[in-house]
């Protein structure tokens, strides 16, 4: 299973409007862009699944040519990228493929002829939130994530091989975390992929292809690396905090500890410690980076890079209104700013909500317009429900007080909710319909404002759990496949929900059913809604008859 962290659910920070649709999708064609031997200069792509039915509306067209260009996933450029590509002799085509079946629903295959005359083939998936698998290269299935530093060393699957790499690899001390041989037959042609601690040095890559039963050799880098405020390695005793007695074995062993399976496992740690949830999720952020040899003193500066990009996404379009990519949406955020306006100066037609529910509303539309317009955001845990949780936080300080340090534990919160979510059922609408986008960031939202409030952990958990089924069975229905209609209101709606969620369990009122056994009851629903549900424009207000005469004017 993939070790999920704080970055993975708070994150990434990115360009609009889709994390699995648009970041994934940029990190796909990122890791193909590795794997060749030059600059690309002719490029196919084939759209599978969700993929296939929404890629212009999500903006996954664009992404895939910004990733085989080299751009990172918060790159304004992202929404020009068809232009660049052009400046650059790069001709691309897509070729959507909806009716040939695929084991995920996000699937893209692209074929790629790079400057040097190299032609590289490879399937990606897009497995949510913004991460990715390459799952075959040239025609071999592997597995490759790009979350770590990575090498794949094209080869002949003969004896002798692989102690040739690993030798190579010590010889540069650089340290092995895992290895895998992928094969067709054996005897043939086959991958060897290694994930290393440690950043590969190109004369690694030059010493091992000197083996004559080895074809090519790539380094794949970290993603990490191109994150904003990354990890940067360092010593983990030095680091600071919960982790600084600890060696990198040691907090390694203790990673397993604080590897929380379950939302119970979470709240036994918590109770037996007397900490918040907040404080128990940067334990665990503290020593899997601390096992990895990383300095953990970054986290809290990249939650503070997230607050940032989250404020930023949230009221620039009160101020300056911008009109959606797919002309949907745009101005909404400015006339719900007015209409508070109006209830502050007692005047006629005044809004009927409290004053941060009100401003948790315009805040939520307002980043959906941002996210909309291809402008940064944050996916939290998604982009398409990006508004919930800031808008919450934000609203939370602007009519409460709460400061900075206040929103970050609380975002550290969040991020708890949205690991447990993750791990045990899904955040991908594609998946599992907007009760796992939408609804988990509602969750998210309302365990964090528990905590806002002086929650207890127990409390927090109630707040997430009423969150869910308040939004159990949303469907996932974007107008025309664009992440506008009725995704900005479902993100106002999810953090009206989130706040009356944490209200009810503030008051002590718990639930028949706990918060893991609500999150398996949401994952069941995910995988009982039909295909025409979960992302991919076919079903729901997508089918209404409005709906596709826009679809169909636009597509002319």
């Amino acid at each position: 299973m993939r070790i999920l962290g704080i970055r993975d659910i708070i994150g990434p920070i990115m360009i609009g409007p889709s994390s699995s649709h648009t970041a994934g999708a940029l990190r796909i064609a990122s890791m193909c862009r590795r794997l060749l031997a030059g600059e690309p200069r002719q490029v196919a792509f084939h759209l599978y699944g969700s993929f296939a039915h929404t890629y212009r509306g999500h903006g996954t067209d664009k992404a895939l040519v910004a990733g085989l260009l080299g751009m990172a996933a918060d790159d304004e450029r992202i929404r020009d990228s068809f232009e660049i590509a052009k400046q650059q002799d790069l001709s691309f085509t897509f070729e959507p493929r909806p009716n040939e079946p695929m084991p995920h629903p996000n699937t893209v295959c692209i074929e790629v002829t790079d400057s040097t005359g190299s032609h590289v083939s490879m399937r990606g998936e897009s497995i949510g939130g913004g991460a990715a698998v390459i799952t075959r290269i040239n025609g071999i299935d592997v597995r490759l994530t790009g979350e770590y530093h990575s090498i794949v060393v094209k080869q002949r699957d003969v004896a002798g091989v692989l102690a040739h790499i690993a030798t190579c690899l010590s010889v540069f001390d650089v340290n092995i975390a895992t290895t895998k041989l992928f094969r067709e037959r054996k005897g043939e042609l086959a991958y060897t992929i290694m994930q290393t601690d440690d950043e590969i040095d190109e004369r690694v890559a030059a010493s091992i292809a000197k083996h004559p039963d080895i074809f090519d050799v790539r380094i794949v880098k970290s993603d990490r690396a191109s994150e904003a405020v990354a990890p940067v390695k360092g010593n983990a005793e030095n680091a600071g905090g919960f982790a600084a007695e600890f060696t990198p074995q040691e907090a390694a062993a203790r990673f397993e500890e604080l590897d929380f399976a379950c939302g119970a496992e979470m709240l036994a740690y918590c109770e037996h410690e007397g900490i918040a949830i907040s404080e128990a999720m940067c334990r665990r952020e503290r020593c899997m980076l601390a096992a990895d040899g990383v300095a953990v003193d970054n986290t809290r500066r990249y939650l503070e890079r997230v607050l940032s990009v989250m404020r930023e996404s949230a009221t620039a379009p009160i101020a300056s209104p911008v009109r959606s990519m797919g002309g949907l949406i745009g101005g909404e955020a400015a006339a719900l700013s007015k209409l508070e306006a109006k209830t502050d100066s007692g005047t006629a037609n005044a809004c009927i909500a409290d004053p941060m529910l009100a401003r948790a509303t315009t805040y939520a539309m307002a980043v959906l317009e941002t996210n909309a317009s291809m402008g940064r955001i944050v996916a939290a845990p998604t982009a398409g429900s990006s508004g919930v949780v800031p808008a919450m936080l934000l609203a939370a300080q602007d009519k409460h007080g709460s400061s900075d340090e206040e929103l970050i534990n609380a975002l550290a919160n969040a991020a708890a909710i949205g690991y447990l979510i993750t791990r045990n059922a899904t955040v991908a609408g594609a998946e599992g319909g907007c009760q796992a986008e939408v609804g988990a960031a509602s969750a998210m939202a309302a365990s964090a404002a528990c905590e806002l409030f002086g929650g207890t952990p127990a409390q927090c958990f109630a707040a997430a759990s009423n969150a869910l089924c308040g939004l159990m069975g949303l469907v996932c229905d974007p107008v025309a496949g664009l992440v506008e209609a009725p995704c900005q209101k479902r993100n106002a709606t999810g953090v009206a929900n989130a706040i009356v969620s944490a209200q009810i369990a503030l008051a002590g009122i718990g639930n028949l059913a706990n918060f893991d056994e609500t999150v398996e009851a949401m994952r069941r629903v995910g995988n009982s809604l039909p295909f025409e549900l979960r992302e991919s424009a076919l079903g729901g207000l997508a089918a209404t008859p409005s709906a596709c005469a826009f679809c169909e004017g636009c597509m002319n």
